[in-house]
């Protein structure tokens, strides 16, 4: 999002050992953050007429709320907060 696309995330792969599930879990540690009116989107150094931004701006609450609604289906988050 705040690289407009330039720096892709790889997708995440483990392989499983064979005793038992594997159980994989995201932390995060600031309690306030869905209530942060900060928006985020592209850095606008990043922009220009030749690449504008890919993405608009979001509230981490909107960002949240859209992945927990949405589930794990192995496309990206992101590409719901395309312009």
């Amino acid at each position: 999002l705040i690289s407009n696309g330039k720096l892709v995330s790889t997708e995440h792969r483990v392989l499983a050992n064979q005793f038992g599930p594997r159980v994989s879990m995201a932390c995060f540690f600031n309690a306030h953050i869905c209530a942060s009116s900060t928006n985020y989107g592209p850095i606008k150094e990043l922009l220009s007429p030749d690449n504008p931004p890919k993405y608009r701006d979001l509230l981490l609450s909107e960002y949240f709320e859209h992945s927990e609604s949405r589930g794990l289906d192995g496309r990206s988050h992101l590409d719901a907060f395309r312009v």
